[in-house]
Protein backbone atom coordinates (compact mmCIF):
# COMPACT_ATOMS: atom_id res chain seq x y z
CA UNK A 1 0.00 0.00 0.00
CA UNK A 2 1.29 3.52 -0.48
CA UNK A 3 3.10 5.49 1.98
CA UNK A 4 -0.46 7.82 2.16
CA UNK A 5 -1.81 4.70 4.16
CA UNK A 6 -0.68 2.47 7.05
CA UNK A 7 -2.36 -0.60 7.28
CA UNK A 8 -2.04 -3.48 9.72
CA UNK A 9 -3.80 -6.41 10.62
CA UNK A 10 -7.05 -7.64 13.23
CA UNK A 11 -7.94 -11.47 12.38
CA UNK A 12 -6.23 -13.83 9.93
CA UNK A 13 -6.64 -17.27 9.48
CA UNK A 14 -7.32 -19.93 6.41
CA UNK A 15 -7.26 -18.72 2.93
CA UNK A 16 -7.75 -14.94 1.68
CA UNK A 17 -11.23 -14.52 -0.03
CA UNK A 18 -11.76 -13.77 -3.62
CA UNK A 19 -13.53 -10.14 -2.50
CA UNK A 20 -12.63 -7.34 0.15
CA UNK A 21 -15.57 -5.44 1.15
CA UNK A 22 -13.68 -1.89 1.98
CA UNK A 23 -15.62 -0.22 4.90
CA UNK A 24 -15.08 3.66 4.10
CA UNK A 25 -14.96 5.86 7.37
CA UNK A 26 -17.22 8.38 6.90
CA UNK A 27 -15.17 10.79 8.98
CA UNK A 28 -12.07 10.35 6.44
CA UNK A 29 -14.51 12.23 3.79
CA UNK A 30 -13.86 15.91 6.17
CA UNK A 31 -10.02 15.30 5.17
CA UNK A 32 -9.93 17.78 2.79
CA UNK A 33 -7.59 15.69 0.01
CA UNK A 34 -9.46 12.31 1.00
CA UNK A 35 -10.68 12.05 -3.05
CA UNK A 36 -6.82 10.94 -3.82
CA UNK A 37 -6.28 9.34 -0.75
CA UNK A 38 -9.10 7.06 -0.93
CA UNK A 39 -8.39 6.48 -4.90
CA UNK A 40 -5.13 5.33 -4.47
CA UNK A 41 -6.29 2.91 -1.62
CA UNK A 42 -9.31 1.37 -3.89
CA UNK A 43 -6.66 1.15 -6.70
CA UNK A 44 -4.00 -0.50 -4.62
CA UNK A 45 -7.00 -2.73 -3.01
CA UNK A 46 -8.38 -3.50 -6.59
CA UNK A 47 -5.59 -4.62 -8.43
CA UNK A 48 -5.40 -7.74 -6.40
CA UNK A 49 -8.73 -8.56 -6.09
CA UNK A 50 -12.18 -6.86 -6.74
CA UNK A 51 -13.19 -4.40 -3.78
CA UNK A 52 -16.97 -3.11 -2.52
CA UNK A 53 -16.89 -0.16 -0.69
CA UNK A 54 -19.37 0.47 2.35
CA UNK A 55 -19.12 4.02 3.02
CA UNK A 56 -20.10 5.00 6.99
CA UNK A 57 -22.42 8.50 7.14
CA UNK A 58 -19.87 10.15 8.56
CA UNK A 59 -20.64 13.99 9.77
CA UNK A 60 -24.11 13.83 8.11
CA UNK A 61 -25.11 10.48 10.73
CA UNK A 62 -23.69 12.49 13.54
CA UNK A 63 -25.84 15.40 12.92
CA UNK A 64 -28.71 12.77 13.23
CA UNK A 65 -27.07 10.96 16.11
CA UNK A 66 -27.26 15.20 17.86
CA UNK A 67 -30.48 15.41 16.85
CA UNK A 68 -31.79 11.89 18.62
CA UNK A 69 -29.62 13.01 21.95
CA UNK A 70 -31.19 16.60 22.20
CA UNK A 71 -34.69 14.90 21.60
CA UNK A 72 -35.26 11.23 21.82
CA UNK A 73 -36.86 9.86 18.37
CA UNK A 74 -37.94 6.27 17.81
CA UNK A 75 -35.23 4.22 17.75
CA UNK A 76 -36.45 1.91 14.63
CA UNK A 77 -36.76 5.52 12.78
CA UNK A 78 -33.49 6.87 13.57
CA UNK A 79 -31.84 3.64 12.75
CA UNK A 80 -33.32 3.72 9.48
CA UNK A 81 -33.24 7.67 8.77
CA UNK A 82 -29.20 6.31 9.66
CA UNK A 83 -28.88 3.55 7.10
CA UNK A 84 -30.42 6.04 4.44
CA UNK A 85 -27.99 9.15 4.63
CA UNK A 86 -25.41 6.37 4.26
CA UNK A 87 -26.55 6.52 0.35
CA UNK A 88 -25.56 10.55 0.58
CA UNK A 89 -22.33 9.52 1.29
CA UNK A 90 -21.73 6.38 -1.08
CA UNK A 91 -22.87 8.58 -3.83
CA UNK A 92 -20.47 11.22 -2.67
CA UNK A 93 -17.66 8.37 -3.33
CA UNK A 94 -18.82 6.77 -6.37
CA UNK A 95 -18.56 10.15 -8.19
CA UNK A 96 -15.37 11.09 -6.63
CA UNK A 97 -14.33 7.58 -7.56
CA UNK A 98 -16.11 7.13 -10.88
CA UNK A 99 -17.10 3.68 -9.87
CA UNK A 100 -20.76 2.30 -9.80
CA UNK A 101 -23.00 2.13 -7.00
CA UNK A 102 -24.36 -1.32 -6.83
CA UNK A 103 -26.92 -2.97 -4.15
CA UNK A 104 -25.45 -6.09 -4.88
CA UNK A 105 -21.44 -7.45 -5.39
CA UNK A 106 -20.71 -6.64 -9.28
CA UNK A 107 -18.09 -8.56 -11.37
CA UNK A 108 -16.35 -4.88 -11.58
CA UNK A 109 -12.52 -4.16 -10.21
CA UNK A 110 -14.35 -1.33 -7.82
CA UNK A 111 -17.83 -0.55 -6.65
CA UNK A 112 -19.85 1.17 -4.12
CA UNK A 113 -22.83 -0.62 -2.28
CA UNK A 114 -26.01 1.40 -2.05
CA UNK A 115 -26.22 -0.24 1.97
CA UNK A 116 -29.90 0.50 1.93
CA UNK A 117 -30.87 -1.18 -0.73
CA UNK A 118 -29.08 -4.46 -0.03
CA UNK A 119 -30.16 -4.40 3.87
CA UNK A 120 -33.51 -4.55 1.86
CA UNK A 121 -33.03 -7.76 0.11
CA UNK A 122 -33.60 -10.92 2.29
CA UNK A 123 -34.99 -9.85 5.19
CA UNK A 124 -31.02 -8.82 5.72
CA UNK A 125 -31.88 -5.75 7.87
CA UNK A 126 -33.45 -7.21 10.31
CA UNK A 127 -30.51 -10.01 11.43
CA UNK A 128 -28.92 -6.59 13.05
CA UNK A 129 -29.66 -5.03 16.11
CA UNK A 130 -31.64 -1.80 15.76
CA UNK A 131 -30.15 1.60 17.45
CA UNK A 132 -26.84 3.33 17.36
CA UNK A 133 -24.83 0.20 18.61
CA UNK A 134 -25.03 -0.91 15.30
CA UNK A 135 -23.15 1.69 12.39
CA UNK A 136 -21.57 1.22 9.23
CA UNK A 137 -18.75 -1.10 11.02
CA UNK A 138 -21.11 -3.67 11.74
CA UNK A 139 -22.76 -3.03 8.27
CA UNK A 140 -19.67 -3.52 6.23
CA UNK A 141 -18.95 -6.91 8.42
CA UNK A 142 -22.17 -8.13 7.28
CA UNK A 143 -21.83 -7.54 3.83
CA UNK A 144 -18.74 -9.15 3.96
CA UNK A 145 -20.20 -12.17 5.67
CA UNK A 146 -22.95 -12.64 3.18
CA UNK A 147 -20.50 -11.86 0.51
CA UNK A 148 -17.65 -14.45 1.65
CA UNK A 149 -15.35 -11.70 1.39
CA UNK A 150 -11.97 -10.29 3.67
CA UNK A 151 -13.06 -7.02 5.51
CA UNK A 152 -10.97 -3.93 5.47
CA UNK A 153 -11.57 -0.77 8.26
CA UNK A 154 -10.64 2.17 7.31
CA UNK A 155 -10.83 4.93 9.43
CA UNK A 156 -9.08 7.82 10.66
CA UNK A 157 -7.04 6.42 13.06
CA UNK A 158 -5.07 3.29 13.68
CA UNK A 159 -6.67 0.88 15.94
CA UNK A 160 -5.42 0.93 19.86
CA UNK A 161 -2.39 -1.62 20.38
CA UNK A 162 -2.28 -2.43 16.75
CA UNK A 163 -0.14 -4.95 17.36
CA UNK A 164 -2.04 -7.15 19.13
CA UNK A 165 -4.31 -10.06 17.48
CA UNK A 166 -7.60 -10.52 17.50
CA UNK A 167 -8.94 -8.16 20.10
CA UNK A 168 -12.26 -7.25 18.74
CA UNK A 169 -13.97 -6.71 22.42
CA UNK A 170 -11.64 -3.99 23.23
CA UNK A 171 -11.38 -2.35 20.18
CA UNK A 172 -15.53 -1.90 20.74
CA UNK A 173 -14.87 -0.88 24.26
CA UNK A 174 -12.49 1.95 22.93
CA UNK A 175 -15.38 2.96 20.78
CA UNK A 176 -12.83 2.22 17.45
CA UNK A 177 -15.58 -0.11 16.54
CA UNK A 178 -19.19 -0.24 17.40
CA UNK A 179 -20.38 -2.65 20.35
CA UNK A 180 -21.89 -5.11 17.63
CA UNK A 181 -19.17 -5.63 15.44
CA UNK A 182 -17.04 -8.68 17.72
CA UNK A 183 -20.62 -10.43 16.79
CA UNK A 184 -21.41 -10.02 13.62
CA UNK A 185 -17.87 -10.57 12.52
CA UNK A 186 -17.47 -13.73 14.41
CA UNK A 187 -17.82 -15.72 11.04
CA UNK A 188 -14.76 -13.80 8.80
CA UNK A 189 -11.54 -15.09 8.85
CA UNK A 190 -9.81 -11.68 7.62
CA UNK A 191 -10.03 -8.42 8.99
CA UNK A 192 -7.18 -5.97 8.35
CA UNK A 193 -7.00 -2.30 8.97
CA UNK A 194 -5.97 1.01 7.41
CA UNK A 195 -5.40 4.72 8.14
CA UNK A 196 -4.06 7.97 6.81
CA UNK A 197 -0.40 9.40 6.96
CA UNK A 198 -0.50 12.73 8.15
CA UNK A 199 1.40 13.66 5.13
CA UNK A 200 -0.69 14.15 2.29
CA UNK A 201 -0.19 12.40 -1.22
CA UNK A 202 0.53 15.18 -4.41
CA UNK A 203 -0.22 13.09 -7.15
CA UNK A 204 -3.66 11.46 -8.21
CA UNK A 205 -4.04 8.25 -9.71
CA UNK A 206 -5.65 7.99 -12.78
CA UNK A 207 -9.38 6.22 -13.18
CA UNK A 208 -9.84 6.24 -9.37
CA UNK A 209 -9.51 9.92 -8.40
CA UNK A 210 -9.97 13.30 -10.22
CA UNK A 211 -8.23 16.17 -8.29
CA UNK A 212 -5.51 16.65 -6.42
CA UNK A 213 -5.77 18.64 -3.32
CA UNK A 214 -3.11 19.29 -0.49
CA UNK A 215 -3.54 19.42 3.10
CA UNK A 216 -5.57 17.44 5.60
CA UNK A 217 -5.10 16.61 9.88
CA UNK A 218 -4.62 13.01 11.37
CA UNK A 219 -8.35 13.59 13.11
CA UNK A 220 -10.07 11.53 15.05
CA UNK A 221 -12.09 8.50 13.31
Amino acid sequence: MRLTWTCGVLRSTGCPSPREVIKLGGSLLTMPDWPTRVAQLVEDRAAMRPVLLVVGGGAIVDGLRTIDAAARQDTRLIHHLAIDLMGTTARLVAEALAVPIVSEPAQTSAAVLDAARWLACEDRLARLPVGWNVTSDSIAAHVAVVAGADLLLTKRVPPPDAGSDDRLEALARSGWIDAHFAAVAAGLTHIAWAAPNPAPPSVPVPGFGRTTLEGGDPGRR
